[in-house]
């Protein structure tokens, strides 16, 4: 294209083909690839499941707070009014939020729309429109908003390291992009020129913190509540035998304590009229069946008199059988070894034989290994032991087969001792360095009950530009490729981005779509 003094010379035509270049160029430098847009609504998708999940999580910790305010409000009244506050808060915030983005899909797709379905994806006027409308300043109020909040939560947060991350994560500080003249606010980076399918995950991912935010403070306040601290306005005694069931042959053994009491006066224990030495009750337990016993607890009250409390207790005695539980789980998993502990008291551990009706069944030391396959189905162990010369059968349990749960995505750091810790994303934040010397991404259920490992098929990254437009990019296999690490290298402290389309293949050959994450550096 001619320019300085050519223009001069240029012919009108050849101007008016000029200007319309120019206009074009901008068109589609302001242009937003559907591919990109569609990510936005797979975000979108994944963090309202997360919110709903995290919704239903904050539900039973409010509930539990409750519960243990009724049992005791003067104790707990002072945690329960802050944990009320935060939750009446933390819903009337959600809600609003809720109300902009209805009001942003409406905007975009006229009255009937709605945020979960948006179908004007691209609509750069709609969000602009319903936040930074100077008569509405909905923007700034939403600011004013989180910002009251967020110093709330934080409040309520003892622990200095977890009030920081919150307010961190609740920040409404922003930097001006360059070149910017003027005041730059928070308001203006959220919905300024963002598409509407932006904007709308935006606000959820807002919603993702604020729900994040109100669980670590009910967690906290919970903490806070010191239930071994209840007072005592009742004396019981209690028998706490180490089991009712005895083998016969085996030994009874029982506490028996009286609740409250004063530890620089043991009470004196009588059963049968006959004074007890201690605490514990035990004796050798000869004869099949129930039996019952009972006695009576004395001790010396203020005014020197003596209290005596009355107890009953029974135990039942049973010949050997078999113990048959899983080690790990309460159910098998195809795929993957089930350690399973069998054991007959009373006999040695190589007099010991067990089955399984469908998979395989093997003795690894002094445990086994079940291996099962097909999900769904109920399988039967049964157990045999050699007793006085014969195999007789001594019990069978029988369980259910279930496929593995779904894993969690992780990237695997190495810290300054060389230790590899796993970071699962938000409220969490971990250095550029770490995030550049990670290979790429892992996946396993370590729950505490189970430790299975998967393998990633594949995962994409979505980045975000400095007008808020989404980059995604996708992986080489479980490893970061080399375009996803140049935007590793291009990110500034404290920006974040998503890690979502994650495909893991477990041991049971099955491949899952896994929950999104979210990065976020220092």
């Amino acid at each position: 294209m001619a320019g300085g003094n050519n223009v001069a010379r240029m012919s009108p035509r050849q101007r008016m083909i000029n200007l319309m270049y120019i206009v074009l160029t901008a068109m589609l430098a302001l242009n937003v690839s559907s591919d990109v847009l569609n990510g936005f609504s797979q975000v979108q998708e994944g963090l309202h499941r997360t919110n709903l999940n995290m919704s239903a999580k904050n539900e039973i910790q409010f509930k539990y707070l409750t519960d243990l305010y009724e049992k005791n409000p003067v104790k707990v009244g002072p945690w329960y009014e802050k944990g009320r506050d935060l939750h009446q808060r933390s819903a009337t915030l959600y809600l609003a939020i809720d109300s902009i983005k209805t009001m942003i899909a409406r905007k975009a797709d006229g009255p009937e729309g709605d945020f979960t379905n948006i179908v004007n994806l691209d609509d750069l006027e709609a969000a602009s429109v319903v936040m930074l409308n100077p008569a509405t300043q909905r923007g700034r109020k939403l600011r004013e908003s989180v910002d009251a909040y967020r110093a709330s939560v934080m409040s309520m947060i003892s622990d200095s390291a977890k009030s920081a991350a919150i307010g961190e994560m609740l920040s409404t500080k922003v930097a001006p992009p360059p070149g910017t003249v003027g005041p730059y606010t928070w308001e203006q980076k959220m919905f300024d020129n963002m598409p509407a399918i932006a904007a709308v995950t935006l606000l959820t991912k807002l919603q993702n913190d604020i729900r994040q935010a109100e669980s670590e403070a009910l967690t906290n306040l919970i903490t806070n509540v010191d239930i071994g601290d209840i007072r005592v306005n009742e004396l019981n005694a209690y028998v706490i035998p180490n089991s009712n069931m005895i083998i016969r042959g085996g030994k009874y053994s029982a506490n028996i304590v009286l609740a409250a009491i004063d530890t620089t006066q043991r009470p004196a224990i009588f059963i049968g009229g006959n004074r007890l030495s201690s605490g514990l009750y035990e004796f050798t337990a000869n004869s099949v069946g129930t039996h019952e016993y009972s006695g009576y607890i004395e001790v010396m009250k203020g005014d020197g008199t003596l209290d005596r409390r009355p107890f009953k207790s029974s135990y039942t005695v049973i010949e050997p059988m078999a113990t048959i539980s899983p080690t790990l789980m309460n159910v098998l998993y195809a795929g993957i070894d089930n350690p399973i502990s069998i054991s007959v008291p009373g006999v040695a551990m190589n007099a010991v034989q067990a089955s399984i009706s469908a998979g395989t069944l093997t003795r690894n030391g002094d445990t086994w290994i079940a291996h099962v396959s097909q999900v769904g189905t109920e399988v039967e162990i049964s157990v045999t032991a050699q007793m006085e010369g014969r195999s007789q059968s001594v019990g069978s349990m029988k369980f259910k087969v279930r496929k593995l749960p779904d894993p969690t995505a992780y990237i695997a750091l190495r810290d300054a001792s060389g230790n590899v810790n796993q970071y699962k994303g938000t409220p969490k934040r971990i250095s550029k360095a770490q995030l550049l010397a990670a290979s790429g991404l892992g996946a396993a259920v370590d729950d505490g009950i189970i430790n299975v490992s998967y393998t990633v098929v594949s995962f994409s990254t979505v980045f975000y530009d400095s007008m808020g437009n989404a980059i995604p990019e996708v992986s080489n296999g479980s490893s970061f490729s080399e375009r996803q690490k140049e935007q590793f290298k291009r990110l500034k402290a404290g920006k974040s981005f998503f890690i979502s389309n994650i495909k893991a293949k477990g041991p049971d050959g099955i491949t899952r779509d896994i929950s999104p994450m979210e990065v976020a550096l220092n």
